[in-house]
């Protein structure tokens, strides 16, 4: 491929010749991609850990097919150096294409194979397009097909992304453990459907919500592993046509050799795995229970926060902006509703992966794509609403204690703390009674001589502790 006078090289496919900037590192297969999919705002180079693990995996199919004798050492070499600097961030704004995408990610590997080998074609001495020198498909992608490598590619990104989310979770879930020592003698009414329940401490409901971010990190963690397991060198179904001998087992090296994880492994059914997407069904699935359990707190914050007058007004929200632009003085709990919003475009992606997951036929999913940019944007936006949630909302929490005090004393709801000794019947009449005077059941209680106050004590304690 020739470079012209007015700084355009022409490239050619099984369509026809293709003008493109001489500049550019992508080639003719890239510009048909970015012609055909304009579809989104999304772009590869937005997403980097995709963009590092595909120059991951050709740096160990390279490495592999040189120790295979498949490639001559010089050009192994400058695939391999071409390779590392897209891995280390260099060139990324060369991925041009839309995450949805026709072919299985055909197109983005394609968008890798051009931009590694003209890079690579530089190292060597050569112009970009010198195609006859290093060739994108008979060399940078030797061994391989879209159907391993795009695959591989989105489960070593997803890896990657899931253990920062894993990382601001820690931060979320320790904000809120801090809350719970702080506010572990706080007394409280517990609610159940809206209504008036038993007491309980704010340091047992801080507690809770920590424990169900943590139960969601375990479902994460567990899915997590199952990324590792990988079809690299199955080739286009699973069979590994026209991959050289141990080339599978040397790419597989490789990869552990780079990444550092050691956990990589090759799938044992390779046809199975290249046809199988159900591991980013899991993953989506954790993502979601993730989302759901945050949006569940951000749920409850805003009706205790609620009033704070002529509502719950038992916590107070740190204020983030004013909110509104026509009352005075309003403040709203905008860092909880955006946790929410979070929460529901995870659950919409959720439900595109599923449906993409359930569509793929025989021996190939071609729905991939959407799979990895909803993946890709759950994870990125959990990961940015649960350090938002932990820095901006709860570590400025503070409690409105004499209101809750309050609210025990005076709630018909001790009835139940009492009924073990006073019987149910008896703890009844006291709830009814309580509602239609306003009295509080603890006057009520003493009053008829049915406990004595040691014992009121004895029994609230009590039930702040079982």
């Amino acid at each position: 491929m020739t470079e012209v006078q007015t700084h355009l090289r022409t490239e050619t496919d099984l369509i026809g010749p293709v003008e493109l900037p001489a500049d550019v590192y992508y080639g003719v297969n890239t510009v048909r991609a970015a012609e055909n999919f304009q579809l989104s705002s999304t772009r590869l180079e937005q997403f980097p850990e995709l963009i590092s693990t595909l120059a991951i995996i050709k740096q160990a199919a390279a490495a592999a097919n040189r120790d295979v004798g498949g490639l001559e050492t010089t050009i192994a070499d400058a695939i391999i150096a071409a390779s590392q600097e897209i891995a280390a961030g260099q060139f990324h704004e060369q991925f041009i294409l839309d995450m949805i995408q026709g072919g299985a990610g055909t197109s983005t590997n394609m968008n890798a194979n051009e931009v590694i080998a003209n890079r690579a074609l530089e190292h060597l001495g050569h112009a970009k397009g010198d195609y006859d020198v290093l060739h994108p498909l008979n060399h940078v992608n030797m061994g391989q097909s879209t159907n391993d490598v795009y695959p591989t590619a989105l489960k070593l990104a997803l890896h990657h992304m899931t253990g920062l989310l894993l990382e601001n979770l820690a931060v979320l879930k320790k904000s809120l453990r801090t809350k719970a020592e702080v506010f572990d003698s706080t007394v409280k009414m517990g609610r159940t459907q809206l209504q008036i329940a038993v007491p309980m401490t704010l340091g047992q409901e801080f507690a809770a919500w920590a424990v169900m971010i943590e139960r969601a990190e375990t479902g994460l963690k567990r899915v997590r592993f199952d990324l590792l397991e990988l079809n690299l060198g199955g080739t286009a179904i699973g069979t590994g046509l026209n991959a050289n001998p141990g080339y599978r087992e040397r790419a597989i090296h490789h990869l552990r050799d780079i990444t550092g994880l050691t956990g990589i492994a090759s799938a044992p059914d390779l046809i199975a795995s290249t046809a199988d997407t159900q591991i980013f069904v899991d993953l989506s699935s954790a993502l979601k229970r993730v989302g759901t359990s945050m949006s569940k707190i951000a749920n409850d914050l805003r009706l205790l926060s609620s009033g704070p007058s002529g509502g719950f007004g038992e916590l107070n929200l740190p204020a983030r902006q004013a909110g509104s632009s026509i009352m005075p003085g309003k403040v709203n709990p905008v860092i909880p509703e955006a946790v929410s919003q979070v929460a529901f475009q995870v659950a919409g992606h959720d439900a595109a992966i599923t449906m993409a997951s359930e569509a793929g036929q025989l021996q190939l999913n071609p729905f991939e794509p959407i799979m990895a940019r909803g993946l890709f944007d759950s994870i990125s936006t959990l990961s940015n609403a649960a350090t938002m949630f932990a820095e901006k909302c709860i570590d400025g929490i503070t409690a409105n204690e004499s209101l809750m005090r309050d609210i025990v004393e005076g709630s018909a709801g001790l009835a139940t703390v009492f009924s073990p000794v006073v019987g149910y019947k008896e703890a009844t009449a006291l709830a009814l009674e309580a509602n239609a005077t306003g009295a509080k059941v603890t006057d009520l209680v003493l009053a008829k001589g049915l406990l004595s106050p040691q014992q009121v004590e004895q029994l609230i304690s009590e039930a702040l502790t079982n």
